[in-house]
């Protein structure tokens, strides 16, 4: 008997400040799965954070480490797997992303800098943050449009709230 492959249930994608690994967890949970995050599994790999992985090596360095974690979720996890917010950026991400279910939660300014307040923390946001996230949505919103099968505005939303749009959004869309 030939296994069938192993695919995510879901792949959650966003800005910064969407609520990616917040709602990714309590959809997992919801749906009885396990979560991965592609960002907190680089993190884990080479044992230091992103911000330092940005200024140690450079974007690069990061964005082929992440392409790698993306390839290998998409093959190997069969939870929900949630991506960094720059991942859909790269061309042989976004063609891998084909044919999975890939949800886009959508956010504002106002609410990605409540959530996220535009630390340090964040390499591509250090300067001039509000600006800068912005620029980097206008950017990348037309390639979270085309990856996702279903976008979820979370705008005021807990959660929770986000997590009852997804699935109802998600059933829906079955064929």
């Amino acid at each position: 008997m030939v296994n069938e492959p192993t695919r995510p249930v879901a792949v959650v994608v966003g800005p910064p400040g969407a609520g990616k690994t917040t709602v990714g967890r309590v959809l997992a949970s919801r749906l009885g799965v396990a979560f991965h995050d592609v960002d907190a599994a680089i993190e884990a790999a080479q044992g230091r954070s992103i911000s330092d992985i940005f200024v140690d090596d450079g974007e690069s360095v990061f964005r082929d480490l992440e392409r790698a974690e993306v390839a290998r979720a998409l093959a190997e996890e069969a939870g929900v797997v949630a991506l960094g917010g720059g991942a859909v950026m790269d061309p042989l991400t976004e063609v891998a992303l084909a044919g999975h279910t890939v949800v886009f939660l959508d956010v504002a300014i106002a609410d990605a800098s409540r959530r996220i307040g535009f630390d340090r923390s964040r390499p591509l946001l250090s300067v001039n943050p509000r600006a800068s996230w912005v620029a980097m949505m206008n950017l990348r919103r037309p390639t979270y449009e085309r990856v996702a099968i279903v976008r979820v505005d979370t705008a005021g939303r807990t959660p929770d709230e986000v997590v009852d749009l997804v699935v109802a959004e998600l059933e829906a869309a079955r064929p």
